[in-house]
C-alpha cells in the first residue's frame, strides 16, 4: 500500500498543506482510490465512516475542479446531513485555500440568501444536503450546467434517511458528462441501484476493515432502576471521557442533557427539532473536549463524526439490532476497541435478550446501582465473569 500521498498523483501544494496539519500518510481507502479519481474514472468505494472518505474524493477534486462562474459550481458533494456538510467543508477549506479553490457548505436550515449570494459570486466545491440543493436550482440561485465532478458520500445513510429520489434528482439535471464517485458503507439493494444507473464503468474498491460487530467492543448490559438510571450515566461519564448517549425521543435526549447537567457532567443533546446553530455549537463543543458528553437521537447521529468517542452508552436501548451496530460502531472507529453500554430497565429485559441473541453476544444482565465501583473501570471488567445470578431481577 502506498505509503505517502506524492505517490499516488497528488501534487505538491496539497502534499504540503496535508503536511501542516500533519496528514502524511494515506489511509488505506484514500490509497485505493485516489490513483483512479485523478485519472477521471468514476469510481465506486465501499468503506465505514471513520476510515478517511473525505480526503478520498476531496483531494482529486480540488486538485482538479476547474473555475467556477457566477452560480455555476464545478464539483458537488452530496451528502445525507448538515452535520456531515458542514464537517467536510471543514476538512477541505484547509486544503482549497492552498490552491485558491472555493468550497461552501449548503444545507437547510441555514440562511438561503445567504447561500445563494455566496453561490452568486463563483463556488467552485458545494458540499450540499440534496433538498436544500434543489431549493436553491428552483429558484435559480444556481445551475448545475457546469458540474464536472460529483461525490455522492455514505450513499447508504442517503437511502436509509430516504434522500435517494433527491440526490437522483440531481444527478438527471447535470447537463454535461462529468465524473462520479460513490462512497458507501454497503452496495446492495438501491444503493447498488444508483451506481449502475449514474456510473459509467466505475473501478471498484473496497477497504477490508473489520466489521462493526461484537468483537470490536466491550459490550455491558446493565440492570438499572428508573430513579438511578441517570445517576447511572452520569457515574459512566464522569469516569470515561468523551461518552455520546443514545436516547429514543429528540424530548427524551433535551431531559437527559439536562439532568446529567444537574449531575455535575458537561452535556448537550442534539436533535432534528433544534436550530441549526445550536447543533453545530453543540458538535463543536463535543468535537473539541468542551462538553465531554453528547446526547443524540438516532437520526440527529448519522451526522456525527468524532474520532476517539470512549464510551456509547445506550441510555434507551435501540429498537433493533441493525441499530445497535450501527449506535455502539460510533466507539469502534479505525480499528480502535470500544465500549458499550446497554441501560436496562426491569420492564426491558425480553426486548434487550433478544437483542443479544441476534448480535450473537448473549451474556449477564448485571445489576448495579450508581455507587457501584465497577462502573469506575468499565473496561476492565468482564461481565462474562459474573456469575448468572447477578443477572436475577
Amino acid at each position: 500500500m502506498t505509503t505517502d500521498f506524492a505517490a499516488l498523483g497528488v501534487e505538491g501544494d496539497l502534499v504540503a498543506a496535508l503536511a501542516s496539519r500533519g496528514i502524511d500518510a494515506p489511509f488505506p481507502i484514500q490509497s485505493l482510490t485516489i490513483p483512479d479519481a485523478l485519472a477521471g474514472r468514476d469510481v465506486c468505494g465501499k468503506a465505514k465512516t471513520g476510515s478517511g472518505k473525505t480526503l478520498a474524493f476531496g483531494l482529486p477534486t480540488l486538485q482538479t475542479v476547474a473555475r467556477a462562474g457566477s452560480k455555476r459550481p464545478r464539483a458537488l458533494v452530496l451528502v445525507p446531513t448538515r452535520e456531515l456538510a458542514v464537517q467536510v467543508t471543514e476538512e477541505l477549506a484547509p486544503l482549497a485555500e492552498s490552491r485558491g479553490v472555493r468550497v461552501l457548505a449548503v444545507y437547510g436550515g441555514a440562511n438561503l440568501e445567504a447561500q445563494a449570494k455566496y453561490l452568486a459570486a463563483g463556488i467552485e466545491v458545494v458540499v450540499a444536503t440534496p433538498g436544500r440543493l434543489i431549493d436553491l436550482v428552483e429558484r435559480g440561485a444556481v445551475t448545475l450546467a457546469d458540474v464536472d465532478i460529483v461525490v455522492v458520500d455514505e450513499a447508504d445513510r442517503m437511502a436509509d434517511m430516504g434522500f435517494l429520489p433527491q440526490v437522483e434528482w440531481l444527478l438527471r439535471h447535470i447537463e454535461n458528462g462529468h465524473q462520479t464517485l460513490l462512497f458507501s458503507a454497503t452496495l446492495d439493494g438501491v444503493v447498488q441501484g444508483l451506481v449502475d444507473r449514474y456510473q459509467h464503468d466505475p473501478v471498484r474498491h473496497e477497504v477490508a476493515t473489520r466489521q462493526v460487530t461484537v468483537e470490536s467492543m466491550v459490550h455491558h448490559f446493565l440492570l438499572v432502576h428508573e430513579m438511578d438510571k441517570v445517576r447511572v450515566a452520569a457515574r459512566i461519564a464522569k469516569a470515561h471521557g468523551r461518552t455520546l448517549l443514545f436516547s429514543r425521543t429528540k424530548r427524551g435526549a433535551d431531559h437527559l442533557a439536562r439532568d446529567l447537567v444537574q449531575e455535575g457532567v458537561g452535556a448537550s443533546a442534539i436533535h432534528g427539532d433544534l436550530r441549526q446553530a445550536v447543533r453545530e455549537q453543540a458538535l463543536a463543543d463535543f468535537s473539541s473536549g468542551k462538553r465531554p458528553v453528547l446526547v443524540a437521537t438516532d437520526v440527529a447521529a448519522r451526522g456525527i463524526h468524532v474520532d476517539d468517542i470512549d464510551v456509547v452508552v445506550h441510555f434507551d436501548p435501540p429498537e433493533d439490532h441493525k441499530g445497535y451496530l450501527h449506535r455502539s460502531g460510533r466507539t469502534a472507529r479505525a480499528g480502535v476497541e470500544g465500549i458499550v453500554v446497554t441501560l436496562v430497565l426491569w420492564n426491558q429485559e425480553l426486548e434487550v435478550r433478544r437483542l443479544q441473541k441476534r448480535i450473537g453476544r448473549v451474556q449477564p444482565i448485571v445489576e448495579v446501582f450508581s455507587n457501584d465501583p465497577r462502573l469506575g473501570d468499565l473496561a476492565g471488567w468482564d461481565p462474562s465473569a459474573e456469575l448468572p445470578a447477578t443477572a436475577a431481577f
